[in-house]
């Protein structure tokens, strides 16, 4: 089963690295290009940046379905399922962006409608299947229908955290490798030939995994493409769906401790400007503010996948001590 989990990785990471530039190109060619905000001045130098990169990796989960067992397969397609429904409405938002020509798409009430109501249908899903008990490490507790606002919770809030990361080259792609990467060995150490469902959630991590490796290539500093809300919501929707589906919806904030920090800072900003007319940080999310005290990017980018690899490995020997 090892061998299958990194032969899907390895396969998903060439057929990435393989689209990639042809991807670019149609994206050049489309003039799907990137239109930089006014005032985040230390970007300027990225208009015009090919965007809606996200379509790779996505199109590498694609691939990773194919290494599915024969059954108890409905839970994996259902994940994919409800990751494209995100990455769709990400792409709508990056379409109206490129038609117009500014940073501005979706409205946020259309945004939030549309993520709660795939969120709601997730959330019904998971309650009428039994899948109502919560797992941290050697704790499990049921919740009944309580699990119905949790998730459509977990799936708005991962969704939007993951967009809000999405701010520096190689940061939202980088943090959620790392993130995913363990997940799908978390999810391997729980699954085994007795729970086939979540096996296969993991084959589906270390797909993506190799998915976002190759559109990493192209992504690093300095960027030739970016994922887009295409990629960032869809890879919301993957991490959010994935955690609800197996149960560990808790793992979230601290595996992606991260994302929660992005989210918070943003959350901070608008609330303390609203009130006060004044900023606790010079720019919101949270890295936008390292960069405007001088912290290069590649430097922000590091610290964020370091603390994210130290963050995940501290769970993974939690889950190990607890299977133990």
């Amino acid at each position: 089963m090892i061998v299958k989990y990194i032969v899907c990785a390895l396969l998903c990471l060439i057929f990435a690295t393989a689209i990639s530039p042809i991807v670019l190109c149609l994206c050049k060619k489309l003039k799907a290009s990137q239109s930089i905000l006014h005032y985040v001045d230390k970007h300027a130098s990225k208009e015009g940046t090919p965007t809606m990169g996200g379509i790779i990796f996505l199109l590498a989960l694609l691939l990773s379905a194919c290494f599915l067992f024969e059954r108890d397969t409905f839970l994996a397609v259902f994940a994919v399922a409800v990751t494209f429904a995100y990455a769709l409405l990400g792409f709508l938002d990056d379409f109206l962006k490129v038609h117009f020509h500014h940073n501005e798409g979706l409205k946020p009430y259309q945004k939030i409608v549309g993520q709660v109501g795939i969120a709601l249908i997730v959330a019904v899903f998971v309650y009428l299947s039994g899948r109502t008990s919560l797992t941290l490490f050697n704790l499990t507790f049921d919740i009944s229908w309580g699990v119905i606002p949790l998730v459509v919770l977990v799936l708005v809030a991962t969704a939007n955290s993951v967009n809000l990361t999405d701010g520096l080259d190689g940061l939202a792609g980088g943090v959620s490798f790392v993130y995913v990467l363990v997940f799908g060995v978390i999810l391997a150490l729980i699954g085994g030939a007795e729970h086939l469902e979540i096996s296969n959630l993991a084959m589906l991590c270390f797909g993506l995994c190799g998915g976002i490796l190759g559109f990493l290539m192209f992504n690093c500093f300095p960027a030739k493409i970016f994922m887009g809300d295409t990629g960032s919501l869809g890879l919301g929707g993957f991490i959010g769906v994935v955690a609800c589906l197996s149960g560990l919806e808790l793992l979230i904030p601290i595996m992606g401790i991260m994302f929660v920090l992005s989210a918070l800072s943003d959350i901070i900003q608008v609330f303390y400007y609203k009130r006060t007319k004044k900023r606790v940080f010079l720019m919101a999310p949270l890295h936008h503010h390292f960069e405007q005290k001088g912290v290069h990017e590649n430097r922000i980018v590091t610290v964020y996948i370091v603390l994210t690899v130290v963050a995940c490995l501290c769970v993974l020997a939690g889950v190990v001590a607890a299977v133990i």
